[in-house]
């Protein structure tokens, strides 16, 4: 569940002051952040990747890896998202007893603050190990490697977490999230339509096959 303001003010995170610097947004504002944002989890690809050439402890290696993913975790999920691009999420439980999950996005004029550089920097570093981690898993299952499948299993959970929690906090709620891909597919539909009236304005249907792509992903959301 997404708190929802009735107003515009910004909420401050964690109940720290921000710092309103006048820099230009290409520049970094947290290099430290940015550098460990990405340092952790590469580390732990290129572990993964190299630990055989370098050591022969099984042991050894599973334990680096998991200690860099649980590193990688952390930081991600408690700094770099909200000193980076101004978001957080988190579990808390409720006085009844109920757990439940809060996504929380800096509101009003804290976007601004954001750098580009550094949104770039978290966005790619987010999406791109998430995606490594499910190739290796893949590889690792294909090449019989079954010693490997916890470690890869955690990797791909870890950053697949966060990746998750940050995408809900950008675009909202689950239901926020079905409206943007229905919105895009939309979208897509009538600028195929409108391009295909604009080459030939007799044809007004699109084809039976033009439907089927734009209607069968909305179907499995």
């Amino acid at each position: 569940m997404i708190p929802q303001d009735a107003n515009d003010e910004e909420v401050a995170l964690f109940d720290a002051e921000e710092d309103v610097g006048k820099r230009s947004k290409s520049n970094l504002k947290h290099p430290v952040a940015s550098f460990f944002h990405l340092f952790f989890r590469v580390s732990a690809v290129l572990t993964y990747l190299l630990c055989e050439f370098f050591s022969r402890s099984f042991i050894a290696c599973m334990v680096t890896i998991i200690l860099l993913l649980s590193c990688d975790f952390w930081t991600v999920k408690n700094i770099t998202g909200r000193l980076m691009v101004g978001l957080r999420w988190w579990n808390q439980v409720d006085e009844d007893g109920c757990s439940r999950w809060v996504f929380e996005a800096r509101k009003g004029s804290g976007k601004q603050q954001a750098s580009d550089s550094e949104s770039r920097i978290f966005w790619l570093g987010l999406i791109v190990c998430p995606v490594l981690w499910v190739i290796l898993a893949f590889s690792t299952l294909f090449s019989f490697k079954i010693k490997w499948v916890p470690v890869v299993i955690m990797g791909v959970v870890l950053q697949g977490a966060n990746l998750y929690g940050y995408v809900r906090c950008k675009v909202g709620s689950k239901t926020s999230l079905k409206n943007v891909a229905t919105n895009y597919f939309g979208r897509q539909f009538l600028k195929q339509v409108t391009s295909n009236l604009s080459h030939d304005p007799v044809v007004l249907i699109p084809s039976r096959l033009q439907l089927c792509r734009f209607c069968i992903p909305l179907v499995l959301l």
